[in-house]
């Protein structure tokens, strides 16, 4: 059991490289199709609304509790990467390239949720370690593309693309044949429609699962707009020269060592606490961005990055355990992908109210209102703090 969770961390790292690929070569790609600048953030709300569609689907069919969560994970990453190789195509144009994205997003579904699934079939104790090593993957996984970038950047954007579906490839083939399903796994006999909103009726899983949700609201739109954040610096300061892939690379999974440190934090000081410390620290990031733009000092501003790339991630493997925990163990897998399913149609949202905002506020003052989503989300922790006393002393 102890070799199947590098193997599943390893696995998660390289099928969600497929993730933000797009963001990375994205200039290449606008150019060379004649897109519109703003294509940058339809291409990532499609991604996001695919994998909405995707783990709606899921959920509603009960596939990763009716199925072999290693098959659908399997089978997930295989048309995924094949999705993501299409773009390459030069018959593509804006709508065939949206709908490119969107379905490499539906695949997603299978990947996400349901590593998580397989690593709560395997570790029923010190699940919110596994989770926070899992989540660190996909953390790294979705910043991975832009590392490839910065450090082949006189490579072709193609390259860039057949990488990624490589690589996703692989961890689906790692997944299929050295992951088995694990001595935890309640099955499913049949397909329950309402089950993925019956997981609601308890206050606990209700309580973790709006403390996602906030958390969402700031997450995702973080990590698309670390470029624009990190160019936008530039413009107001000239004469500073950065690698802006390598230091999008860098702010972005740098959050992967913070679920990890955040999974054994919790384990001294409790889920919900852990939570709320991220959220009150990633809150304050977004209220005092407008002032480190103003920093003259660059590295202030990097390190200021680098710690609100910590911070924004670090309470995601915490709510992954809180919604686990607090879930039938026969519907683990939907209430996951139920979960993560509403918390991406926030980002769609998120996304789209700071791209509008963007053309009537300076830049620089656009992530404060990235600030909603961490106070809602401490509200929920607050509400439900009562809740489960038991769950949050449980053994991680």
């Amino acid at each position: 059991m102890k070799g199947v969770l590098p193997i599943i961390v390893l696995s998660q790292f390289l099928c969600t490289t497929l993730w933000f690929v797009g963001n990375a070569v994205m200039p290449e790609v606008v150019s060379a199709f004649g897109l519109d600048p703003l294509f940058f953030a339809y291409q990532t709300s499609a991604v996001q609304f695919g994998f909405i569609s995707g783990t709606l689907v899921f959920a509603l069919l009960t596939v990763a509790d009716r199925f072999s969560p290693s098959k659908v994970f399997f089978f997930s990453a295989l048309v995924g990467a094949m999705v993501n190789l299409i773009i390459l195509s030069s018959a593509n144009g804006p709508v065939s390239l949206l709908m490119l994205r969107f379905f490499t997003g539906f695949f997603l579904a299978g990947i996400y949720p349901v590593g998580m699934k397989i690593a709560s079939d395997y570790f029923d104790k010190g699940l919110g370690k596994s989770l926070g090593l899992l989540v660190g993957a996909l953390v790294l996984g979705t910043a991975f593309p832009h590392l490839l970038r910065g450090s082949l950047s006189g490579v072709p954007w193609r390259i860039i693309i057949i990488t990624s579906s490589s690589l996703a490839v692989l961890g689906g083939v790692l997944i299929m044949s050295l992951v088995p399903d694990g001595p935890h796994r309640k099955t499913a006999g049949k397909i329950e429609l309402s089950a993925a909103f019956k997981v609601f009726d308890k206050r606990g899983f209700r309580s973790a699962a709006f403390g996602y949700f906030g958390h969402m609201w700031e997450l995702y739109t973080f990590w698309a707009f670390v470029p624009m954040m990190l160019m936008t610096y530039l413009k107001l300061h000239p004469g500073i020269s950065w690698n802006v892939p390598f230091l999008s690379f860098t702010v972005i999974g740098i959050g992967g060592l913070a679920c990890v440190l955040s999974g054994y934090l919790s384990a001294g000081v409790g889920l919900r606490t852990s939570a709320s410390i991220a959220l009150v620290s990633s809150g304050a990031c977004c209220l005092l961005s407008p002032f480190m733009f103003a920093m003259e000092t660059s590295w202030i501003f990097v390190g200021f990055l680098l710690f609100w790339g910590m911070a924004v991630i670090a309470d995601s493997p915490l709510f992954s355990t809180l919604v686990a925990q607090n879930a039938n163990p026969h519907h683990r897998g939907t209430a996951l992908t139920i979960v993560n399913c509403i918390g991406f149609s926030i980002t769609i949202v998120s996304i789209q109210v700071i791209t509008s905002l963007s053309t009537m506020i300076d830049t620089q003052y656009l992530y404060v209102w990235l600030a909603v989503g961490p106070a809602l989300g401490l509200l929920a922790l607050a509400r439900g703090r009562s809740s489960d006393k038991q769950t949050e002393t449980a053994p991680l």
